[in-house]
């Protein structure tokens, strides 16, 4: 889970860094565990763009996650390790005794040949699914549940890991990958271990193109654009903004502006709020 580096023998690959996949041992997907998918492309059903700068990209086969880990006291076998195109973590195959296969995120250190099982009696070990009332204070966790039985929400990208501080009561403390301190519910389940591939995010694109292959297009910054087109637009030559605060296009507060409702249902259940 490393990173292979470009001599700069084209503009494209001065700087350019990518994974080296040296994890991977297949490419090609289960083909029962796939299934092909519509990109919405940041439009709604009428068409219009809601979300701006997404589109094109290449082509991909959605994997189908079992993020529910709900397959209690089975013991499966780790398989083989592959690449997963939508998400930066990498997935692995698992075969379970009752002969299902199923797809779950690698957790760092989970090998070929390994044996994983989900179960509130299962041994505290990397790959293990537990409720949060049987897993150690101190445990380093990751595809945690907000609530009980609908599937791991929190820790699912590339190299988090959230960490259990306390328990109370029926409520567990966790320490998020944001920094955030929230309760859960100690029914949840989690998952032991980092999520695996640590090194994404030292990645570097090298080139535009490379944003493009993923569906990202580019953006313009406001004070370029005419005074119709956005609020920062217009002026003669390089000129500042001219408001008292960064706005979005729409005329709204950018930049720090908090956009978390102050009334929201689980802030009861938040300590410290994210960084």
């Amino acid at each position: 889970m490393g990173i292979r580096l470009y001599r700069s023998y084209t503009p494209g690959t001065r700087n350019k860094s990518v994974s080296d996949f040296k994890e991977i041992i297949k490419f090609k997907p289960q083909k029962r565990l796939t299934f092909g998918q519509h990109r919405k492309k940041g439009r709604n059903s009428q068409g219009f763009i809601t979300s701006r700068h997404r589109g094109g990209g290449h082509k991909r086969l959605y994997r189908q996650i079992d993020f529910f880990r709900n397959k209690i006291h089975v013991p499966g076998k780790i398989v083989s390790i592959e690449y997963d195109p939508n998400r930066n973590a990498r997935i692995s195959v698992v075969y379970y005794e009752d002969g299902e296969k199923r797809y779950i995120l690698h957790a760092r250190g989970l090998n070929i040949g390994d044996t994983i099982l989900s179960s509130s009696e299962a041994p505290i070990q990397i790959g293990n699914a537990l409720p949060l009332t049987n897993i150690p204070l101190g445990t380093a966790i990751h595809n945690i549940e907000i609530q009980a039985g609908r599937g791991g929400k929190i820790a699912r990208a590339a190299g988090t890991v959230a960490q259990l501080v306390a328990k109370e009561g029926h409520l567990a403390t966790l320490r998020l990958p944001s920094g955030e301190v929230r309760m859960i519910s100690q029914k949840c389940f989690a998952t032991i271990g980092q999520v695996g591939n640590v090194d994404s995010n030292n990645r570097n694109m090298g080139k535009a193109g490379s944003k493009r292959w993923l569906g990202k297009k580019p953006s313009v910054r406001g004070v370029v654009m005419n005074p119709v087109d956005h609020p920062h637009g217009g002026g003669e030559g390089r000129s500042p903004i001219g408001r008292k605060r960064p706005l979005t296009p729409w005329g709204y507060p950018a930049l720090g502006k908090k956009t978390r409702k102050s009334d929201k249902y689980s802030d009861i259940f938040i300590i410290r709020k994210r960084k």
